[in-house]
């Protein structure tokens, strides 16, 4: 799926996000983290109730819900809480849980959603990285005071807060201080993506504070974790790759298969650098032997 396809030609009468803010966008968008505002605030498909339908339409693998009172790091995924994933967004004020709503455009009402949001920054999207690829959609409610635990993500990402507060404290994108080139390699090749904590590494993230109708833009695999405020919040995740993150993610690839040989490879270039050669190496060993792992 593009940002071609047909459901970008659907357009409602307001821009969600104003017009200062996609000229921030413009101004820092691939590789400079930034907060934005939004209009998306008062959607019907975004309340509680809708979303409880939502979850209990989606397949189980487009589902993720665990407890909410959690470390900052996490070695593997926390234990289910014992609710169904309806309960624990009906309750979502009461329930001490996190959840996340996967590729919520696999529903045709949400897949226009998220096409209307990314087709106003489409031409900037464009004109710096390329075509806009596999747009997809994530909505996270959370319980107060949650924590979505250490992490990185392969997409650039932007998301929306819509009812609730949270921080999301966020540190630089492709520096190994923060996620080895090993973890890095070892997710795109079918790991993980939670990431080893200290708290030495704090004082060295940039906090971000959200309140309704503020937005965060996330660079790809820029490492971070997320605290929610003192009441119960939704947020939505828009996202989309272009050809750099995935040749970004070829390339990490190619440098894990070469390092189980013992050789340490040289880290992908940050954008706008080429990570093409080793991209395509990697995909040429893929079709000779099959895929290792995720992109």
């Amino acid at each position: 799926m593009t940002a071609h396809d047909p459901a970008f030609s659907r357009q409602t009468a307001a821009a969600v996000f104003p017009k200062e803010a996609r000229r921030v966008f413009a101004d820092r968008y691939p590789e400079i983290p930034h907060l934005l505002r939004h209009r998306l605030d008062r959607d019907d498909r975004l309340t509680l109730p809708a979303l409880a339908e939502l979850a209990e339409q989606l397949p189980a693998t487009a589902i993720e819900y665990n407890r909410g009172q959690q470390p900052i790091g996490v070695d593997g995924k926390p234990a289910p809480t014992g609710l169904s994933i309806g309960e624990t967004i009906r309750h979502i004020a009461s329930s001490d849980s996190w959840a996340v709503l996967k590729n919520i455009e696999q529903v045709p009402a949400y897949r226009v959603l998220l096409m209307k949001l990314l087709e106003e920054l489409r031409p900037v999207i464009e004109a710096r990285t390329g075509e806009m690829l596999t747009p997809q959609g994530f909505v996270f409610i959370s319980s107060p005071m949650a924590v979505t635990p250490y992490h990185f993500d392969p997409e650039h990402n932007i998301l929306l807060q819509l009812s609730g507060s949270k921080t999301m404290t966020q540190f630089p994108a492709g520096d190994p201080r923060f996620a080895p080139d090993s973890v890095h390699e070892s997710y795109h090749l079918g790991g993980p993506r939670e990431l080893a904590w200290s708290d030495r590494m704090a004082p060295r993230g940039t906090e971000f504070r959200l309140g309704r109708r503020d937005a965060l833009y996330v660079p790809v695999m820029a490492p971070h974790f997320v605290r929610n405020g003192p009441v119960s919040s939704i947020s939505l995740s828009i996202t989309w790759r272009s050809d750099w993150s995935y040749a970004e993610a070829g390339a990490r690839c190619f440098n894990g298969l070469v390092r189980r040989i013992g050789v340490t490879p040289r880290p992908p270039g940050r954008w706008p650098a080429s990570n093409s050669a080793k991209s395509l190496a990697f995909r040429a060993w893929r079709r000779v032997f099959g895929s290792p792992g995720q992109t």
